[in-house]
């Protein structure tokens, strides 16, 4: 699923401009690179498609990862971004709470949530999927300015 243009507006405002941003899902048409290229980051975008696959590629120089991973290996996502020890902000549905493994992976170390009033919405298939069930925030490592925020998608 891919992620619009209004679900990445709002973590712009806490990425510091003179960081490097790894968008480790993303081609050059997802809306994370182009917003923040947009927004005059300096941006590297990576994607499986083009034989760099998260879990065995890293750039050689970057300090935040701020993307839209799948929601499938959740865990080994988030495994693989804490062992950076770099700042992150990942898109996640919230029911990933309910589960054990964010309390695991984040007992010793702080979870920031950049949560909305709004379900955001996804583009699957080339349409944008109306009937999500579930809301998304953003979950952050060493980014936000406390552990949760709460904002509107859409202001």
């Amino acid at each position: 699923c891919l992620t619009l243009d209004y679900a990445v507006k709002p973590i712009i405002k806490y990425i510091p401009k003179d960081k490097i941003i790894w968008c480790p899902f993303d081609t050059k048409e997802s809306e994370f690179y182009k917003q923040f290229k947009n927004a005059g980051y300096n941006v590297i975008q990576s994607h499986i498609n083009d034989g760099k696959d998260f879990y065995q590629y890293e750039p050689d120089n970057w300090d935040i990862i701020v993307s839209n991973p799948p929601f499938t290996n959740k865990r080994k996502i988030f495994e693989r971004a804490l062992s950076f020890n770099k700042p992150f902000a990942l898109i996640m549905s919230n029911t990933w709470l309910n589960d054990s493994a964010p309390k695991k992976l984040f007992k010793d170390k702080d979870l920031q949530l950049l949560m909305f009033e709004e379900r955001m919405k996804f583009i699957n298939n080339g349409e944008i999927n109306n009937k999500i069930t579930f809301s998304s925030s953003y979950f952050c490592y060493n980014l936000l300015p406390k552990q949760i925020i709460m904002e509107s998608l859409f202001k």
